[in-house]
């Protein structure tokens, strides 16, 4: 096993770095580089796969032994023969390459027809309030992007079938939540949801509220679903930058981080330099240098890249990077911090073997970040590092707080549950492919209480406007994360003494900070440092005490939010939950 470990550690150094160098330059020649050498790197390893089957593993001894074979069998596409292999690679670079190179006209002047996701249209969703012009954009994205990619979509998901079969898996969703190792998968992040539901659906109606008010009846219902153009997000997935509109204490209590990190100069190398301070300070590994000659932290000018922020770790000892289009406002703050998460991950458990060097499960890798973001965004750190007034907090202080924290991290988790939800569907045939853009507004309207602001038809297809649909990426560990994070959190803030179950009201988890704090970092690094060499209920254990997911922490977190909206919706009668809607996105006519 430990020479199909060093083997297999050069092939994925070789296939990681080929497709790192067609998102950082997307150009033809870097195409036709990139899947040629996966081509080559699919071969190899079905030779190496090929090998092991000689072994009797499933009966070893070893739980060890037996798990990295275990591990080691799922050969993902590379499993497809090699025509399907290539047609899989080519049929997910086509659309992802539509999606990152669709440009949209703009609003007021028709002649430009250059404005790009990043930074362009993302920004107007931040800004703008005009709902016509919202609409406009959120049309033309969709048809730049989605739309061109449903027959793409139609083989994609024949070929994902396919691999799911090659890979011995006769239900394609078990083959997508392999990493998840649970018969119950399915069923346990289900009733997570309905615990977070009613929470939810507490704060959908408070914003739906504030909305009508500021629109207007013929713009947002009353009692209906929320347009999803108006949430401040192309996919309506986090609401943050609505917190103008929506939070009552807006500006009265804290001072906006991005306006003083713009006042003192900052640049994406400076926002790294942060994130990277942050680790530091708990005792985990700093970036090393390769991190900053090779990363990307800004838009280049001269090229097309891929801007989707992401992490990669190049599987050759210390060779990890970040490929980012960083703006300097508060939200990229956390961002990075979250990416320089995953770049943490890679680095504590480097020393595995091979076969080891992933997440416990791919929610875990989510998380680690978004722990630290947790953590970074409180009012206490954010006074430490120079960018808020230190100040007492009051009741308004709280609540301005933690309703800010949810427009992202709550608003968020029907979407994290349903993009999987979607795809499952489609995967197992309970969706069929004439249904694709009729079953996507299903789920959106029954978890996330949305609908489209125009008519949609079997002729569009949405979902493909998204980066993780045309991109082969798993969704659902974005929704684990949310939840455990969570979990994570209240553990590091515990063992800090930041944070004390018993009394929630003297030491409120919410503002606790654990920067500076060696016994919380040590304990995150032990944790980190078995990758996924145990399952992960063991690496839950760890540092949680617990085996399981659980969505008490989260709730526990935002207590103060949950009680005070509950209280503001029956005060000023707000309907709770929403009617269905009265717009056409299941037309089957073009």
């Amino acid at each position: 096993m430990k020479e199909f470990n060093q083997k297999s550690e050069k092939l994925a150094n070789k296939a990681i770095a080929a497709s790192w160098n067609y998102e950082s330059n997307i150009t033809d020649h870097n195409s036709r580089v990139k899947n040629e050498i996966l081509k080559e790197v699919s071969k190899e390893k079905k030779a190496m796969w090929k090998e092991l089957q000689r072994f009797n593993w499933k009966n070893f001894k070893s739980a060890d032994l037996k798990r990295q074979f275990t591990i080691a069998n799922n050969l993902g596409s590379t499993a497809l023969p090699d025509d399907k292999f290539k047609e899989f690679i080519e049929t997910t670079e086509a659309m992802s390459t539509i999606y990152s190179k669709a440009t949209v006209c703009d609003f007021n002047n028709k002649t430009n027809c250059e404005l790009r996701l990043e930074p362009d249209l993302t920004e107007a969703f931040a800004k703008l309030r005009d709902p016509e012009a919202l609409k406009h954009y959120w049309s033309a994205w969709r048809d730049a992007s989605g739309k061109k990619c449903r027959q793409l979509y139609l083989r994609y998901i024949e070929l994902k079938k396919a691999e799911a079969k090659a890979n011995s898996f006769d239900d394609p969703v078990k083959y997508w939540n392999f990493d998840f190792e649970s018969d119950t998968f399915e069923t346990d992040i289900m009733k997570l949801w309905e615990q977070l539901q009613p929470f939810y659906q507490q704060l959908h109606g408070f914003v739906r509220d504030k909305l009508y008010r500021k629109y207007g009846e013929n713009v947002v219902s009353r009692d209906g679903p929320i347009p999803a153009h108006l949430l401040g997000n192309m996919w309506g997935q986090s609401w943050g930058n609505i917190n103008d509109i929506v939070n009552p204490f807006y500006g009265r209590t804290t001072l906006s981080a991005t306006q003083e990190m713009l006042k003192q100069g900052y640049t994406p190398l400076k926002m790294a330099k942060l994130s990277e301070d942050f680790f530091k300070s708990i005792n985990l590994t700093v970036m090393p240098k390769e991190f900053w000659e090779r990363s990307i932290l800004e838009q280049p000018k001269d090229r097309d890249i891929v801007c989707h922020a992401s992490a990669w770790d190049l599987q050759d000892g210390d060779d990890v990077r970040i490929k980012m289009c960083t703006e300097v406002n508060e939200e990229e703050l956390g961002v990075m911090h979250h990416e320089m998460g995953h770049i943490e991950y890679f680095l504590q458990y480097k020393g595995q073997p091979h076969v080891y060097r992933e997440g416990a499960n791919s929610g875990f890798h989510e998380a680690i970040g978004d722990t630290i973001a947790l953590n970074v965004v409180t009012d206490k750190h954010m006074s430490k590092i120079g960018l808020k007034p230190a100040a007492q907090r009051s009741k308004e202080d709280t609540i301005n707080s933690l309703l800010e924290t949810s427009l992202d991290k709550i608003a968020f988790l029907p979407f994290g549950f349903l993009i999987d939800q979607y795809r499952w569907d489609v995967l197992r045939g309970v969706t069929n492919t004439e249904n694709l853009e009729c079953a996507w507004w299903k789920l959106r309207e029954k978890y996330q209480g949305l609908e489209p602001p125009v008519d949609r038809s079997e002729a569009d297809f949405d979902p493909a406007a998204k980066y993780h649909i045309v991109s082969d990426v798993p969704y659902v560990r974005y929704f684990v994360s949310f939840v455990i994070q969570f979990q994570f959190y209240k553990a590091l803030c515990v063992e800090a003494g930041q944070y004390n179950p018993s009394t929630p009201d003297q030491t409120p988890l919410h503002e606790c900070d654990i920067y500076g704090n060696t016994a919380a970092g040590n304990l995150l690094g032990k944790m980190l440092q078995m990758g996924s060499s145990k399952p992960w209920q063991d690496a839950m254990e760890v540092i949680t005490g617990q085996r399981n997911m659980d969505a008490g922490p989260l709730m526990e977190y935002f207590k103060p939010l949950i009680d005070w909206l509950t209280e503001e919706n029956k005060k000023h009668n707000v309907p709770v939950g929403w009617k269905p809607s009265k717009r056409h996105s299941c037309s089957r006519k073009g």
